[in-house]
């Protein structure tokens, strides 16, 4: 009867089993939480409550609230000027402090990274806290809808 050599299984085991789960650690699950329009909802009647639209255009994000655009923000040195659109959002807020909901319409081309930061820029801002050094983070539009553009 001969034995069964299991020392270079073991040496293999050794290397191998620290390696994945330090690699384990590092990855990480992003969940953004979305509502996305039913296909049974149908032309509902023009609601009287304010709902935030940003449409994001090839050249620019476009603003509005479904209706009419308040502000479009055209592309700087190709890319989407993203702290004028956190400002623009701000300032809604401040004049629509009850609503949370917002619509984020992209063209067909526009890569997934930037409906990521738009939504990001819609979502919260950042502001100076008390303590110096420190940003805290403030919401504004927190439900999020995203969708084709017209």
């Amino acid at each position: 009867m001969t034995e069964l050599d299991m020392t270079t299984f073991m040496n293999l085991m050794v290397v191998l089993l620290p390696f994945l789960l330090l690699t384990a650690v590092f990855s990480q699950t992003a969940i953004i939480e979305l509502s996305l329009p039913s296909a049974a909802g149908g032309t509902a009647a023009i609601d009287p409550v304010f709902r935030l639209e940003v449409i994001v255009r090839a050249d620019s994000i476009e603003i509005g609230d479904g209706r009419q655009v308040f502000a479009s923000i055209p592309k700087r040195d190709d890319a989407y000027d993203l702290r004028s659109l956190n400002d623009q959002v701000v300032i809604l807020k401040r004049q629509n402090p009850d609503t949370v909901s917002a619509s984020v319409l992209l063209e067909p081309q526009i890569e997934y990274d930037h409906l990521i930061q738009v939504m990001d820029a819609v979502r919260a801002t950042h502001v100076a806290s008390t303590r110096p050094g420190e940003l805290q983070q403030i919401a504004l539009f927190t439900d999020i809808s995203i969708g084709d553009a017209p």
